[in-house]
């Protein structure tokens, strides 16, 4: 099988497949491709949080041409995946000098298919096209000459979990909030502080991590649930498996300058059945102190605004403050910050531990991790801490004098010098920070945990009304006696 993910969370997806049971797994470019059974299908949809679809290859061949495109389609017998009274729907991705327009090649995939069953079928009747929720969904990968057909399990991209009913303008996807909270390392253990938390995007993820509550649970469907071998029970079993869940014992804080934000979050944080794990408190950055940052020092993640499809009055001035204000409030902490502007990034004031290349939105941004720390760094180091992937010290060696007398000395090439901004991910001069095991001493005692109002939500697995699943029990979900019983 094959899991999509977006650039940059292949090593975290590759992780939550390793943790479900799944074998050779194995990261590549914006996919992990893994091994399993029919349980492990269903898991990987319904757990994964970094997960854009599962895919499940049935056929693969070489062709060079669409005329040979058209001819191998045809050889495969299509009544083993779908009836005549289906629909279905074709996406197609090509990487290929023979193959150069992918809608093309749909169209010869759909042509060889429909004229599949109308020579198998006595009346030829055949498989209608849907654009927009078809039975069956095909996914063709074109490499070259290599050519994989593979069945989406999944429909509907896995980043619409379900909860999100409202939005502001350019929310993050849920993959990739997901993704960078997982990427953390924050598993709910300490506190976690979102200052420009937007539609909550962030701070609804963290709480769904942290109560161990798998997104799938809100999906009303996956198009596995359409194919002839689809089961029922074992899709329930998984639903209705409640050991990931474990109680909420921190502050997860949530705030934003606009009051509208906040209501979104709010109205969204409900849709989830998340809302008693968040605090959501209208502050704008630059008002945050150290008496509203909670203890111990947690975790901090947060998506400015970039400058494009969301701006500030003052750009610069924003960044500084939120660099001023990491420093001043949330000492101690681990602030990720994903952004856009190498520029903006400046403002902050701070030298990154790290930096991750990813994609939001179609933009090519960049993740940076601040160790936030009192003092000097050479202070930080006498206390124990210790730089991420810190090299160690090299004794400089002198090296012969060049023709023209002078010696010459390597430069450390920072990466393209083009107005200022250079690609993200050369030339990281920053340190590297390892961060420390943390306590939740300070954390607030556990409360009895309520069940997860499904119900009122409308949202429950699209199976048989005979294995209908009903709320009514603390952990979640159970099934309905049989009525005969």
């Amino acid at each position: 099988m094959v899991a999509k993910t977006f650039r940059g969370l292949e090593v975290v997806l590759a992780d939550e497949l390793r943790a479900l049971g799944a074998d050779d797994v194995t990261p590549g470019n914006r996919m992990v491709s893994f091994r399993g059974d029919l349980a492990m299908l269903y898991k990987a949809n319904f757990c994964c949080r970094t997960a854009l679809r599962i895919l499940k290859p049935f056929f693969k061949f070489k062709a060079t041409d669409p005329d040979q495109l058209y001819a191998k389609v045809k050889t495969f017998d299509w009544a083993t995946l779908m009836d005549p009274d289906k629909t279905f729907a074709i996406d197609s991705v090509v990487y290929s000098e023979d193959f150069r327009n992918s809608q093309f090649v749909t169209y010869r995939v759909k042509d060889a298919i429909v004229d599949w069953f109308r020579d198998h079928d006595d009346q030829e009747r055949r498989p209608r096209v849907r654009l927009d929720g078809a039975d069956i969904m095909i996914n063709v990968h074109i490499s070259a000459d290599d050519v994989t057909l593979s069945l989406d399990s999944s429909g509907e991209s896995l980043h619409k979990r379900g909860w999100r009913q409202a939005q502001n303008e350019a929310p993050i996807s849920e993959v990739l909030a997901a993704g960078i909270i997982l990427m953390s390392g924050w598993r709910g253990e300490t506190p976690f502080v979102d200052p420009m938390c937007g539609s909550g995007t962030f701070v609804i993820e963290a709480a769904m991590i942290a109560a161990g509550i798998y997104p799938g649970v809100y999906r009303q469907h996956f198009a596995f649930e359409n194919w002839p071998d689809f089961d029922a029970e074992l899709l329930e079993s998984i639903y209705n498996d409640d050991s990931a869940e474990r109680e909420v014992t921190v502050p997860i804080i949530g705030a934003d300058i606009s009051p509208r934000a906040i209501e979104i979050s709010t109205s969204n944080a409900k849709n989830a059945a998340v809302e008693r794990y968040i605090t959501l408190v209208k502050r704008p950055i630059s008002q945050w102190t150290e008496a509203d940052v909670p203890t111990p020092a947690g975790v901090l993640i947060t998506n400015p605004p970039y400058g494009k499809r969301i701006t500030a009055d003052d750009m610069n001035a924003l960044y500084g403050t939120i660099g001023s204000t990491l420093k001043h409030a949330f000492k101690g902490y681990h602030a990720w910050i994903i952004g856009y502007e190498d520029v903006y990034f400046h403002e902050i004031g701070l030298a990154p531990s790290q930096k991750v290349a990813l994609n939001n939105g179609g933009l090519e941004c960049e993740l940076r991790e601040y160790v936030i720390f009192e003092g000097t760094k050479r202070d930080f180091r006498s206390a124990g801490g210790k730089i991420k992937e810190e090299r160690p010290e090299k004794k400089k060696e002198r090296r012969p004098a060049a023709a023209g007398g002078a010696d010459r000395r390597r430069k450390f090439d920072g990466g393209r010098h083009d107005g200022g901004k250079r690609p993200f991910g050369k030339g990281d001069r920053a340190d590297r920070t390892e961060r420390k095991p943390r306590t939740d001493e300070g954390a607030p005692q556990a409360q009895e945990r309520r069940p997860l109002d499904l119900k009122r939500m409308g949202r429950t697995p699209s199976i048989p009304a005979d294995k209908e699943i009903i709320i009514n029990r603390p952990t979640w979900r159970k099934r309905k006696k049989d009525q005969s019983e």
